[in-house]
Order: C-alpha cells, then sequence, then structure tokens
C-alpha cells in the first residue's frame, strides 16, 4: 500500500486514490442514488465527527441501504484516513473527508451487460485537501446570491433531513444564477416562495438581533447551523426557525450561510441588492470570533495563510 499517495475506503477496504473506481452500473451513476456527508478537520482532528456519522447513517436506514460497518468502526476508518492522507500535506493544511453509500450495482443494467457482481451497498470514505482560496475573499466581501426559477425539491418527495447527491436541481439552479453573475450562487425557494437553502449550506437572516433560519420541513438540519444555534445561546441571542420570503432577506440587517468546509460566510448582496449596508455585519463578526474561539482556530486566518500558500506553490 503506498505512503506516498492518499488512501480511499471502498468495498471493505482501504485502496489507494489512483486505483479507487465505481462500476458505470452502480445505482449511484444510474440512478444518482446517492447518500452522503462530508466532515473537517481543524488541527488535523476530525471536527463533530460523530455528529457527521450519525446522520450519515440515519440517512442510511432512511433509504435502505444495508451496510454492515458499525458506526464505531466507521469513526475508526474515519480517524485512519485522516491520519494517513493528511500527513502527505503541509502540516497547517486541513482535509475534508467524504463519505457515500449507494445500493451497489443495479442488476438490470449490469446483468444486462454480463457484468452482474453483486456485493451488495457501495461504501465510500475520501478525502481532499480543504480549497481555502475558494472562500478566503468572501469572509471579507460577502457573497452574492441570487433566488432562480429552479425551486427546491419539496419534501413531499423525499425528506431533506437525508443528506444526498441527487443534486441536479441545485446544479441547474448555480448555472443560472452565475448567468446573472458568474460569481454568484444559487439560493432555492420552495414551491411557496420560502426560502430554503443554497446548493451547499443552510442560509440565516438577522433580523433586529435575531437569528431566523427556515424551518427543518425544506432544509438539512446542518452540523455547522447547530454550531451557530449554540453560540447564539452562549451570546443571548434569539434563535428561531420560521418560514420567511426574499421579502425578509432584502431587509433583513444582515445574512449569512453556515457549511462544514468554511463554518461561516457572510451574504452582503441578494439578487442584486444590499443585505443591510452591503457589507459584512458585527453579528457575523461576533459569530465567527466565537466559532473560532470554541474550536482553537482563527478561522479568518487560517483561509488567508492556506489561500496564500497555495498562491505560492507551498503544499
Amino acid at each position: 500500500m503506498s505512503s506516498t499517495e492518499p488512501l480511499v475506503y471502498l468495498r471493505g477496504k482501504l485502496t489507494p486514490a489512483s486505483q479507487a473506481s465505481l462500476a458505470i452500473y452502480d445505482a449511484g451513476i444510474v440512478l444518482g442514488a446517492t447518500v452522503t456527508d462530508l466532515v473537517r478537520t481543524f488541527h488535523g482532528e476530525l471536527w463533530r465527527l460523530e455528529e457527521h456519522v450519525r446522520r450519515f447513517y440515519r440517512a442510511l436506514k432512511y433509504t435502505r441501504i444495508p451496510v454492515e460497518v458499525t458506526q464505531a468502526d466507521w469513526m475508526e476508518i474515519s480517524h485512519e484516513l485522516v491520519r494517513h492522507n493528511r500527513a502527505l500535506l503541509h502540516p497547517e493544511d486541513e482535509l475534508c473527508l467524504v463519505y457515500f453509500a449507494t445500493p451497489g450495482e443495479l442488476p438490470v443494467y449490469a446483468g444486462a451487460a454480463g457484468a452482474a457482481k453483486g456485493g451488495g451497498p457501495t461504501l465510500c470514505a475520501h478525502t481532499f485537501p480543504l480549497p481555502f482560496e475558494l472562500w478566503t475573499e468572501k469572509f471579507e466581501t460577502g457573497q452574492h446570491l441570487i433566488t432562480p426559477s429552479i425551486r427546491h425539491v419539496p419534501p413531499q418527495c423525499y425528506d431533506p433531513k437525508m443528506k444526498y447527491r441527487s443534486r441536479m436541481h441545485y446544479y441547474l439552479a448555480d448555472h443560472e444564477a452565475r448567468l446573472v453573475d458568474p460569481a454568484a450562487s444559487a439560493l432555492l425557494l420552495d414551491l411557496d416562495g420560502n426560502v430554503t437553502e443554497t446548493s451547499g449550506a443552510n442560509f440565516l437572516i438577522v433580523s433586529e438581533g435575531t437569528i431566523i433560519s427556515p424551518t427543518l420541513r425544506n432544509t438539512l438540519p446542518g452540523v455547522s447551523r447547530q454550531m451557530i444555534r449554540e453560540l447564539c445561546a452562549g451570546l443571548g441571542l434569539p434563535f428561531v426557525e420560521r418560514d420567511f420570503q426574499v421579502f425578509d432577506v432584502l431587509n433583513a440587517d444582515e445574512a449569512f450561510t453556515a457549511s462544514t468546509p468554511y463554518c461561516i460566510l457572510p451574504v452582503t448582496k441578494v439578487n442584486g441588492l444590499p443585505i443591510g449596508d452591503g457589507t459584512v455585519g458585527p453579528i457575523f463578526r461576533l459569530l465567527l470570533e466565537r466559532w473560532s474561539a470554541a474550536i482553537g482556530v482563527d478561522v479568518r486566518e487560517q483561509f488567508r495563510a492556506g489561500a496564500a500558500r497555495r498562491t505560492a506553490g507551498i503544499h
């Protein structure tokens, strides 16, 4: 097993990344039937690993994808992958650890081609270096979000508490947003015009000192969103869940997104209009400061330094 190449856990064993592959008949390819999750490291340690693993296994149960690996074993596999793969990076770099599972090869397709192998579900974990450069500037300037014509998949189709990869609506929505602004991302609405989430993050607003989140009826219960809720409790800031619309977003004092790779990022413009005064707001700065203190990492500085290393070609 190579000590100079990242490892991937796939179908019950650790494999060099260059040798890891999926069958073209896998249900994840044929049907997009894939559940997933993503964890990141701080100082090389996986953050809130147990919460992510529990969410991943809840999605497996909901989708009837039976895996024989226990949650405890899955966490140990996660630690083993990170120990090996992070040793290949610059000491100050961090990893994202991705999980996914599919029902395995689809018998109709694989059988018709004479390639059915069986073997049950496909279970995989792999890593990639956290791409600091994607978000560094946005900590200072904020994001621009666009509400596209593409709508969020309604909960009557499948429960959004499942984190999944059947994401054509996100893909189309982001492409539509970038027709307006190449640097923008999509903020999806539900069929009734309520704000839901972006393609990779929970979305929240601040109005008169209250942090407001869309309800979990239409959105993923994000681990980073939960962190914000806990920070608000410690700061004495009200945190509520309710439906709200674009009107409320445009009249909010602040807005931000929460996602595992970058923790929390400000939103300073929606549909071309400024949120508040169009700059990064004080509640965002306070939450980021408390988040950094809680994990022992200056998040903004980590992204700035990481992006600088990439620009300088230091790995």
